[in-house]
C-alpha cells in the first residue's frame, strides 16, 4: 500500500489507535510499550501485513528530530532541579565521559571482530552510545519505580542529557569516515563549540522564554502551549544555526522553564506530556515502517554479539569509570549500568550514515535497529527484577510520592489561610506568577468585591483582595507571608 495525501490521515489514525490499544495491554505481559509501538510499525510495513511502502530515511530523520525536540523539552520541564542538584555531576559525567567510553568500547570491539575500519566501528559505537530518554522516562514512570539513594533522578538526568554527546560523536565520526584525511584531533574544537554554545544558548533562551511567556498577554489559555512550542523550535534551530548543540539547548531551556514560575505552567506541562507520548508513538511507528525485517536476519549473529558486549561489557565499564570520582555502592553502579536502555534515538542517528551514502550504511542501520530492539526487550522487561535483586528498590509501603501527590492526597492535613492585601502592598498590580509563591502553597481562590475568582498565573492582585491560600504545613506559612511582604500577624492585628 502506498501512502498518499488521501489516505495518510486514515492510515495514521488507525496506526495510532492500534498502538495505544496495544500499549494499554502490553504491561500485562511485561513488554515495554515502546516495543509494541515499534512492532505495529513493522507489521504495517512493506514486509508486514499492512504492506505500506515507506523507504525515506530523510523523512524518518526529520520526524526523529522533531520528535526528539518534544521528548527532550518535555523531559526538561519534568526535571526538578531540587532532585537533580545532589546528583548533577554524576549525571554530567555519565552523559559525557560515559557516552564517550561506551562509543570507544563498542567501536573498538566492532573493528576487532568485523571488516569495519576503525572509524566505521567508532561511528557505530557512537550511534548506540547514549541511553534513550523516551525509553527510560516511559518505563521508569509507567512502572512507578521507587529507587534508593537518588538513583532515579540520576538515571533520568543521564538519559535526558546524553543525546547531545551521542549526536556530536555520530556527526564527528561520520565526518572522519567520509573525509579520511581528517585527524581525530580536529573534532575537539567542534566538541567544545557544540557543548559550550548549546549550554549557553539553552540557558539564555530559557530566560528569554520565561520573560516572554510571563509578559505577553494572550486571550486564550490554550495559546500558551502553542507559544511554548514555537519557542522550543526557535531554541533548537537558532542554536543549531549558530554552531551549538540544539538538543542540549532544548533540554536545558526546558529544565529552566520547569523550575521557574511561568503563566499556565500546569497547562503547558500537561500539554507537552501528552505531546511527548504522541511523538514517541509516531517516532517508533515511523522507524518500524522504515526497517525491512528480512535485512535484519543476515546481521543477526553480529547483532547479538554487539548487543551482548554493549550490555555486559562496554556499558558497565563506562559507568564504573565515569562514576569512579564519586562515592557510590557497587550495586547501585551495576543498576545504572543495566538501565542503559537503547531505543529510538540510536535508530534516528543511524539514518545519518544512510543519507551520507557511506558503504556500510545499511549494515550499520540494521545492526543498530537490532541492538536497540534487544536492549528494550531484555533490559526494559527486567528493570524491576534487577532492582529487587540488587536491593536498590524501595519497598512498596515506603515508596516516595511527589510533593504534588502528597499535597492532593486526601489524608494530608492542609492548612488554609485567608490573607487580605492592603492598598500599599507591593503585590498590588502584579501577576501571581511574579510573586514567587512557595511551591507547596497555592492560591485556591480570590475574594474580590463580594465575588470569588479562580486565579491562574496571569491573574493580577488588586488591593483589598482576600487570598484563600492552601498550604501543606506550618513551614509554608512564613514563606507565603514573606512572598507577599507581610507580617505574619497582619491579619490578626487588622
Amino acid at each position: 500500500m502506498d501512502i498518499t495525501t488521501e489516505n495518510i490521515l486514515l492510515i495514521g489514525s488507525l496506526l495510532l489507535l492500534i498502538s495505544i490499544l496495544a500499549g494499554k495491554t502490553s504491561y500485562k505481559f511485561g513488554v515495554p510499550t515502546l516495543v509494541l509501538f515499534l512492532a505495529v510499525g513493522i507489521l504495517a510495513g512493506s514486509e508486514g501485513i499492512g504492506k505500506i511502502e515507506f523507504n525515506d530515511p530523510q523523512l524518518a530523520q526529520f520526524v526523529g528530530i522533531v520528535s526528539l525536540n518534544f521528548i527532550l523539552f518535555s523531559g526538561g520541564l519534568d526535571t526538578s532541579w531540587k532532585s537533580i542538584k545532589p546528583v548533577l555531576w554524576h549525571g554530567i559525567s555519565l552523559s559525557t565521559l560515559g557516552v564517550l567510553l561506551t562509543a570507544l568500547g563498542v567501536g573498538t570491539f566492532v573493528w576487532a571482530i568485523t571488516d569495519f575500519t576503525i572509524f566505521e566501528g567508532l561511528l557505530l559505537g557512537a550511534i548506540v552510545s547514549s541511553t534513550d530518554a523516551a525509553a527510560v522516562f516511559s518505563i521508569l514512570r509507567s512502572k512507578n519505580m521507587a529507587l534508593k539513594a537518588n538513583l532515579r533522578p540520576t538515571l533520568e538526568l543521564e538519559s535526558g542529557s546524553n543525546d547531545p554527546m551521542a549526536y556530536f560523536l555520530t556527526i564527528a565520526f561520520l565526518g572522519l569516515v567520509v573525509n579520511q584525511d581528517q585527524s581525530v584531533i580536529s573534532i575537539i574544537p567542534l566538541f567544545l563549540q557544540q557543548i559550550l554554545i548549546g549550554a549557553a544558548l539553552g540557558l539564555i533562551f530559557g530566560k528569554l522564554s520565561k520573560w516572554l511567556i510571563n509578559r505577553i498577554t494572550l486571550d486564550f489559555e490554550g495559546l500558551y502551549p502553542v507559544l511554548a512550542i514555537a519557542l522550543m523550535f526557535v531554541v533548537f534551530s537558532a542554536t543549531d544555526n549558530l554552531g551549538g548543540n540544539g538538543f542540549l539547548a532544548v533540554y536545558l531551556s526546558g529544565v529552566y522553564l520547569g523550575n521557574h514560575d511561568i503563566i499556565h505552567k500546569r497547562t503547558i506541562m500537561r500539554f507537552f506530556d501528552g505531546l511527548a507520548w504522541l511523538m514517541q508513538i509516531v517516532l517508533f511507528l515511523t522507524l518500524g515502517l522504515l526497517v525491512y525485517p528480512s535485512d535484519i536476519l543476515p546481521v543477526l549473529g553480529l547483532g547479538i554479539l554487539i548487543s551482548a558486549f554493549l550490555m555486559f561489557v562496554a556499558r558497565p565499564i563506562a559507568v564504573f569509570l565515569s562514576l569512579s570520582f564519586f562515592k557510590m555502592k557497587s550495586r547501585r553502579r551495576w543498576y545504572i549500568s543495566w538501565v542503559g536502555l537503547r531505543g529510538a534515538v540510536p535508530i534516528v542517528f543511524a539514518t545519518y550514515p544512510l543519507l551520507a551514502g557511506i558503504e556500510k550504511a545499511h549494515m550499520i542501520f540494521n545492526i543498530v535497529f537490532f541492538v536497540s530492539l534487544s536492549s528494550v526487550l531484555i533490559q526494559g522487561t527486567t528493570l524491576s527484577k534487577v532492582a529487587d535483586w540488587l536491593h536498590v528498590a524501595l519497598p512498596k509501603k515506603v515508596k516516595k510520592i511527589s510533593p504534588v501527590d502528597a499535597f492532593l492526597n486526601a489524608g494530608t492535613k492542609s492548612l488554609i489561610r485567608e490573607i487580605t492585601i492592603p492598598p500599599d502592598n507591593f503585590s498590588v498590580g502584579k501577576k501571581i506568577v511574579n510573586l514567587h509563591f512557595p511551591r507547596n502553597a497555592i492560591i485556591a481562590m480570590i475574594s474580590r468585591d463580594g465575588k470569588f475568582l479562580t486565579p491562574n498565573g496571569a491573574t493580577q492582585i488588586m488591593e483589598e483582595d482576600t487570598l484563600i491560600v492552601l498550604m501543606e504545613n506550618e513551614k509554608n506559612v512564613e514563606a507565603v507571608y514573606d512572598s507577599l511582604q507581610l507580617d505574619m500577624d497582619y491579619d490578626e492585628d487588622d
